[in-house]
């Protein structure tokens, strides 16, 4: 009997990482609420047109699709929840001033993103429309750096990166999608022979540009070699200019900052200025994100954006859990008024008080306290 197995790279959660990951949900989201960001719960399952527009189009390997028995429509089930964010800021909450939105569930990916990593991420996430400078990339930041730490993590490297220095060396030498294409899969993997085999033809400016963007990675002399030797587009010097700002400003809040020019994860609709942050132990980003403007433009409404989002099942495997909190174990009584008073006080409280049930033979297995009748009043006792 295999009844019992569950599919590849999908697991339960148990009682003890379970309370720890709700707990870092709640204070994320609480973090998050205080600071104006409006929680959301969109659907788990909705058409595929929808969770694949704007941000979506880079998921669509990653969404379990579905007939809708009702309409015969193709649905998704969600593989990130940008795009839902997207959609309800722009057609359900149709603000034309800033949006703050912030979200915490559960995502479903037909691959896993590693040996180590599960199909069903408990993602949690912030998202800000409406305003396009600087300002609200440091906010995200800042925002993410605040999740991070009260969910216990401390000593976080913060790598920066601006997609527009690689789209506009695509543009200006005006290649095709298939070798834009081609280009952008090898320096995600920093493949340095076959970005040189690819680069071959090309003109030796941008050659020697796109050679140069893998050994961009590092500190503030990436960006002083970045402009001595990358084309001098207005576009490249706007991005350096805005990466030069961001570590400034973020120099007081995180200790270890880089940068990293070849960095193009969500190249596809990131916009301007992307992040990642990594903590020791953990070979992957622990949280992403960075900046895509018009991803509204599916849904009707062009607005700028910027946001990040983390798994939460990844942050409990890094941080230790503590013990499942102990109980107070309590006799079974019927219609005793002063016992149902206590306990509904000490459950108040926040102690967890649980209740024996007749015949029950384990005496609360979880419970290192009891409560006894003794000289006529209610006594909590060590067990």
């Amino acid at each position: 009997m295999h009844n019992w197995l569950l599919p590849e790279y999908v697991e339960d959660i148990l009682p003890v990482e379970a309370l720890h990951i709700e707990a870092m949900r709640r204070q994320m989201i609480d973090l998050m609420l205080v600071h104006g960001y409006q929680q959301i719960i969109p659907p788990l399952l909705e058409y595929l047109e929808s969770l694949l527009s704007g941000s979506g189009k880079d998921m669509d390997l990653q969404t379990f699709k579905v007939i809708d028995q009702l309409s015969g429509r193709m649905m998704g089930l969600r593989a990130d929840m940008t795009p839902q964010a997207a959609r309800i800021d722009a057609h359900l909450l149709n603000s034309d001033g800033i949006t703050r939105l912030c979200y915490a569930n559960s995502v479903l990916h037909t691959i896993s993103s590693g040996i180590t990593q599960t199909r069903e991420p408990l993602q949690v996430g912030a998202e800000l429309y409406g305003h396009f400078g600087l300002e609200s990339d440091l906010e995200i930041q800042q925002l993410m750096l605040k999740c991070l730490s009260i969910a216990g993590l401390s000593k976080i490297h913060l790598d920066l990166g601006h997609v527009a220095v690689f789209r506009s060396l695509i543009k200006e030498a005006e290649i095709l999608p298939q070798l834009e294409t081609e280009l952008f899969t090898t320096l995600q993997v920093k493949d340095l022979s076959t970005l040189k085999e690819l680069c071959s033809h090309l003109q030796p400016s941008l050659r020697d540009a796109l050679m140069l963007l893998p050994e961009l990675y590092g500190g503030d002399n990436v960006l002083k070699e970045a402009a001595k030797w990358l084309p001098d587009y207005p576009e490249i010097k706007t991005a350096l200019n805005e990466l030069k700002m961001i570590k400034q400003e973020m120099a007081y809040i995180v200790e270890h900052i880089a940068f990293d020019l070849a960095d193009l994860r969500g190249y596809h609709y990131h916009t301007g200025i992307v992040f990642a942050a990594y903590v020791r132990g953990s070979s992957n980003a622990i949280a992403l994100g960075g900046r895509y403007d018009q991803i509204g433009k599916a849904f009707g409404r062009s607005r700028p954006a910027t946001g990040f989002s983390m798994d939460l099942r990844d942050l409990s495997r890094l941080i230790k859990a503590t013990a499942y909190p102990k109980g107070i174990s309590v006799p079974f009584q019927k219609n005793n008024r002063e016992l149902d008073a206590k306990i509904e006080q000490l459950r108040k409280d926040g102690h967890i008080v649980v209740i024996e049930l007749p015949g029950q033979k384990d005496n609360c297995p979880n419970c290192d306290r009891k409560m006894i009748l003794q000289n006529g009043q209610w006594m909590i006792v060590e067990i």
